[in-house]
């Protein structure tokens, strides 16, 4: 692997792919560069500074329930509107991010625990207000930290109806003939810690379910509306057991403890390598390597900065530098940081709609495929084809293909794709053919 090669991986595989003159500048040292970024502390970007906070929109989001004007047009026109805007200028903050190794992780860590307008559209007025306040604070910090982050937003507790979950021996859940939601205590365990294999039961389940009655959010119309607020009038009574541990009644303190005592767990320590692995490495990554992040996870009691720089430090991180396939976020920003756009974010997502990932917009809970099988088709294949053709259609004729292609794909590219650029017909197809490469449309 030569110099040039390993930048190529630091600015695809763990970045966002290279502006123009990128590649060259991190050459020096791509494994620093990498390391200088995770020093960091994670920075909210200008894009996204001028958006309110979660709570203002959560209140909104009750109220309009309450009083059922979350039916009218005007209402949905609103939520929408906000929810485009949040999702082009998040786009926008990838392409000219500085950092964009944490801007990768921010997206990562998003979609492990999706919060998605799929099927609760209602959800438009929060999905970014969720990664911005319990996601990007701590993509760098604890695992613990960021889990109990992501369960106290309003809007994890209303995707996953926690908020209208009751214990049914409850003085609220009794006077209501209301009953359990096991959705967020579901997920959690299979998507969010231990994973489906992770060892716990349909009891687990139940069981979590109780410990987290009363995790909500507060009542329409009055001064908390909204925010996350713990009901205890519906908070399931009594003693609980979650995967063989006894947790007494104790109130909200009881989810804490049990989000504590996942956070720390064995199988969440392997199931959080994997798909780290999975995302960093290969779509099948070496039993070794999760075993050694899996250690990291562990013995840093799930310092994500600590998991980050260590996957950093893996040679087989570095072994295939095409191992991957870039979902469409990926090429859409690669492309764009590439060209330096900087136009109308409203573009930016009518080509991931196109492309087929508009942000938070993922079609479960499980998140968008982390692998090629789940982005490579052959309808899948022609729309990067024509969105490649459509953008090199839009871009200045001065443009030199050949310049881009040694700027991004140089060091792993087979010379036939050098050659199909060079003879191209013109700038525009030269260029289409750039993005459209197997070099290109991999990291």
């Amino acid at each position: 692997m030569t110099a040039r090669t390993d930048s190529f991986v630091a600015l695809n595989r763990f970045g966002l792919g290279a502006a123009y003159g990128d590649l060259d500048r991190v050459a020096g040292d791509p494994r620093g560069w990498l390391r200088e970024q995770l020093a960091q502390p994670p920075a909210l970007p200008p894009e996204l500074a001028a958006f309110a906070p979660g709570s203002d929109h959560a209140r909104d989001i009750v109220n309009a329930v309450q009083d059922k004007s979350v039916l009218k047009e005007r209402f949905r026109k609103k939520a929408r509107a906000l929810y485009l805007e949040e999702a082009g200028q998040r786009t926008l903050a990838a392409i000219h991010a500085k950092t964009p190794l944490i801007e990768r992780l921010v997206h990562f860590w998003s979609n492990h625990f999706t919060v998605s307008v799929a099927g609760k559209p209602i959800l438009a007025l929060l999905v970014g207000a969720f990664e911005r306040e319990a996601i990007r604070p701590h993509v760098t910090g604890r695992f613990a930290d960021m889990l109990h982050a992501v369960v106290s937003h309003p809007a994890m507790l209303l995707y996953l109806d926690n908020a209208t979950s009751f214990g049914p021996k409850s003085r609220g859940g009794r006077a209501r003939d209301k009953g359990l939601n096991e959705n967020l205590a579901r997920e959690i365990l299979e998507l969010h810690t231990l994973g489906v294999d992770g060892g716990y039961t349909q009891g687990d389940v139940q069981e979590f379910a109780k410990i987290l009655t009363g995790w909500s959010v507060g009542r329409p119309k009055s001064a908390e509306a909204g925010q996350f607020r713990f009901h205890g009038v519906v908070h399931e009574p009594g003693d609980k057991r979650l995967l063989g541990k006894r947790y007494r009644e104790d109130g909200m303190a009881e989810g804490e403890a049990a989000l504590a005592d996942l956070a720390r767990h064995p199988s969440t320590a392997r199931f959080i390598a994997g798909k780290f692995a999975r995302h960093f490495v290969a779509d099948k990554p070496p039993a070794a390597a999760v075993d050694r992040l899996a250690a990291v996870f562990r013995d840093g009691d799930g310092d994500l900065g600590e998991l980050a720089r260590a996957t950093v430090g893996m040679a087989e991180a570095w072994a295939d530098p095409l191992a991957k396939v870039k979902t469409p976020q990926d090429l859409v920003v690669s492309a764009l940081r590439l060209t330096t756009f900087d136009g109308d974010a409203g573009k930016l997502v009518a080509a991931l709609t196109l492309l087929g990932q508009l942000p938070f917009a993922a079609p479960s809970p499980a998140g968008w495929p982390d692998d090629a099988a789940g982005w490579i088709g052959p309808e899948a294949g022609l729309r990067r084809v024509e969105w490649s053709m459509a953008l090199a259609q839009r871009l200045p004729r001065d443009l030199s293909p050949t310049a881009l292609a040694a700027a991004t794909i140089a060091p792993v590219a087979h010379r036939d794709t050098m050659l199909a650029i060079e003879r191209a017909a013109d700038v525009h197809e030269a260029i289409a053919l750039l993005f459209a490469s197997p070099e290109f449309q991999r990291r």
